[in-house]
């Protein structure tokens, strides 16, 4: 039994929060599903000696750092990797699948949840083929050092992950063919004044588009794919101009030869197991369901604390920074530190969060969706590949008169597959709002458990659990 301080997700915001507590000497329970630590964004390469220098410098170091500080506060954090937690309980324990696929309990004093993100799928003909990859996914793989794309890879989609993975694998020695970037450029031009908030990240921009000029590879703005093709694997990518609103053109589309195509169209938190736990959650204005959470990242259980990616997407140093405040917020539940101290550590954690907000602030304004882009797919085009749900038959559910998820999900078993929702909710979401002209059209709270677990691992548990 553990009355520790429990932390789901060892990313950035989750061990950013271990370092914090072990700091002030308070000991803790670090989960995550992976075989290591660090997340998307700071785990690293699978394997030692694996020179990562097409990353650049400033995340080299930035990696070190955060394991570095990690490894000298490693006596007073328990780490369980490759553990999912698959539920929780009443806010008092978590119902988790360790490493030997057997069910357990872990009970916590305070929970600090730090899930991270996944990505926002954008279906459109051809999305399924082979060698069609989300941006992120892609950025991890060449982060492992371990898989790169093989051939020409044509980049497309929205925001700064864009030129910068273009530039990642470049240097790692791939033929990038162009970046498809779907805002227009005067768009972005008029947030540089957000973008300043953070001038490391912003002359990092500029860096990376002389970069992407100095070795010809070409940056469109205003432009989006709008299909693949490809006998058993991708061969061609069409792309056309799009206008404010996303509505491509479908008059001027070109074809491009491709054997891999990246598409990076933002991300979404991970909310399941805080749905599940019945926590408080509202929409965004981009439209994805994120948990709630106040000026001490409390959650609407005071001892349930959010950081990271689950509250917003903002990136990795904002992660860590959440995680702080987090740990902060748990410390001065737990009478380790008094008031003041905390207020003057959330205050400092705070003061530099309030530029990166800012920053990102921007960026989500000038990459917000355009209406249209959910009109990319053919009646025949897949939705849900898990239940094999194309768009027709989500038509036929909303001319049917569906209205909300729950609705949707009874009509045609979107959501019911392996995946739970993660590749197809987001669309489907999409598609209510515009046909209901509702900002709330309802979620799918999961149950447990949240992700399959095998009979095998209820065998220490009893016949009547």
């Amino acid at each position: 039994m553990s009355m520790r301080p429990v932390i789901v997700g060892g990313g950035s915001a989750g061990m950013a929060a271990a370092i914090e507590l072990a700091r002030h000497g308070v000991d803790s329970v670090l989960i995550d599903e992976a075989s290591r630590l660090g997340g998307v964004v700071y785990r690293g390469p699978l394997r030692s000696g694996v020179d990562l220098g097409y990353l650049g410098a400033r995340y080299s170091n930035a990696l070190k750092q955060l394991h570095k500080d990690f490894d000298a506060s490693r006596s007073h954090i328990d780490v369980r990797l490759n553990t999912r937690v698959v539920g929780g309980e009443g806010g008092q324990r978590l119902m988790v699948l360790d490493a030997d696929e057997q069910l357990g309990e872990v009970e916590f004093s305070h929970l600090l949840l730090s899930a991270g993100c996944h990505e926002r799928n954008v279906p459109f003909p051809g999305w399924t083929l082979p060698g069609v990859i989300l941006l992120g996914g892609l950025q991890l793989q060449i982060k492992s050092g371990v898989v790169k794309p093989l051939g020409t890879t044509v980049i497309a989609g929205t925001g700064p992950l864009l030129p910068l993975v273009a530039c990642q694998l470049h240097a790692a020695g791939v033929k990038v063919e162009g970046v498809y970037e779907a805002c227009a450029l005067g768009k972005i031009a008029r947030e540089s004044l957000a973008l300043l908030n953070k001038p490391q990240l912003f002359l990092d921009g500029l860096s990376m588009l002389g970069y992407l000029k100095l070795n010809g590879i070409p940056m469109h703005y205003g432009w989006g794919v709008v299909g693949a093709t490809g006998q058993d694997e991708l061969g061609e990518v069409r792309l056309a101009p799009y206008g404010d609103d996303w509505q491509p053109d479908m008059s001027r589309v070109q074809r491009v030869k491709a054997q891999t195509l990246a598409v990076g169209y933002g991300f979404i938190p991970r909310t399941q197991l805080s749905q599940q736990m019945g926590l408080n959650h509202s929409f965004s204005e981009d439209g994805y369901l994120r948990a709630e959470s106040d000026g001490w990242q409390r959650s609407s259980e005071a001892h349930v604390h959010l950081a990271g990616d689950l509250c917003g997407i903002r990136g990795g140093e904002a992660a860590m920074l959440t995680g702080r405040i987090a740990a902060v917020s748990m410390l001065m539940q737990a009478g380790v530190i008094g008031d003041s101290e905390a207020l003057d550590l959330r205050e400092r954690y705070l003061g530099k969060l309030g530029a990166i907000k800012r920053f990102r602030a921007g960026v989500d304004r000038y990459t917000l969706r355009g209406k249209q882009q959910i009109n990319l797919p053919n009646e025949d085009t897949l939705i849900c590949r898990c239940e094999n749900v194309s768009r027709a038959d989500i038509d036929l559910a909303l001319e049917q008169g569906v209205q909300d998820m729950a609705g949707l999900k009874m009509r045609t078993r979107v959501s019911m597959g392996d995946c739970q929702g993660r590749m197809c909710v987001g669309y489907c979401n999409d598609r209510l709002r515009q046909a209901t002209g509702r900002a709330d059209v309802g979620w799918l709270r999961p149950r447990f458990p949240i992700d399959p677990i095998p009979f095998s691992a209820f065998q220490h548990l009893g016949t009547e659990a």
